[in-house]
């Protein structure tokens, strides 16, 4: 694609969309330097007993959600210029690019319930076992080294090149209608979710709206979809979390700010 093609791509991509992320940027900011971020991380969720009330979930889903839109968001823009071109023709196509975003942040949502579902159990397994009681640092060291072992497996190579061609995925599943929108972003959200799961269970780990591992690691997600050597950089960092796993499980204190740790 050549500059004056990719100006036209630029323009065709609804404003709507780099607001959305500026604005999710600047309200993960917000919750940051405000400390409420801190209110909603897993170990402030999750209760004595493992449970959550009512309230905090709806807390978490929200903020979840302003993550993830500051995260993922921009790794969808190449299909979203896409389908706002193959979609010119539609009436209310502003709806139509609504709900592919909608059913691509429905996967992520539903990935975040289950991974706050996921975080209640390992706290009940924590408090039962009292070797890991006195050793919670070493659940965070076992979800780096799971992702960085993700990295390397087939299931993470099918998805990335499912991303990384974002128009091949447009001409199989292209239909008109808002019912149709959303389903070609829930698809494309499962392929983003199948090559980016075990990432975002580290960015979970490490607490929602945290900017340093919100920045670092929606870089890197992003980088791997649309860089020029996303499946180099992609091995780069499997090798980099396994080996931040290691120093973890060996010397917790070296890294306390990044890795979350069961309080209790």
């Amino acid at each position: 694609m050549n500059s004056s093609e990719a100006t036209v791509g630029h323009r065709r991509l609804p404003p709507a969309i780099p607001l959305a992320i500026g604005l999710a940027w600047a309200a993960a900011l917000a919750a940051h330097l405000g400390g409420f971020a801190h209110r909603f991380h897993h170990d402030a969720l999750v209760g004595d007993h493992g449970t959550f009330s009512v309230a905090t979930w709806a807390g978490f889903s929200a903020l979840w959600i302003v993550m993830v839109a500051a995260m993922m968001l921009a790794s969808t823009v190449p299909l979203l210029r896409l389908f706002t071109e193959a979609s010119s023709g539609q009436e209310h196509r502003r709806t139509m690019v609504a709900c592919l975003v909608a059913g691509y942040l429905a996967v992520w949502s539903l990935f975040g319930w289950m991974a706050l579902g996921f975080d209640a159990a390992v706290h009940r397994t924590v408090d039962a076992i009292t070797w890991l009681s006195t050793h919670p640092w070493l659940v965070g060291a076992a979800i780096l080294a799971l992702a960085g072992a993700f990295q390397f497996s087939d299931l993470k190579d099918r998805c990335l090149t499912q991303c990384r061609h974002p128009a091949a995925y447009l001409l199989r599943h292209y239909r008109r209608g808002a019912r149709a929108a959303f389903a070609m972003g829930w698809g494309h959200g499962l392929y983003c979710l199948g090559c980016c799961w075990a990432l975002m269970l580290v960015m979970f780990a490490a607490g929602v709206a945290d900017l340093r591992w919100m920045a670092a690691l929606g870089s890197l997600m992003t980088y791997e979809k649309v860089g020029r050597y996303g499946q180099r950089v992609a091995a780069l960092a499997g090798a980099a979390a396994i080996g931040l796993a290691v120093l973890v499980a060996l010397h917790p204190t070296w890294l306390p700010p990044l890795v979350s740790s069961h309080e209790g």
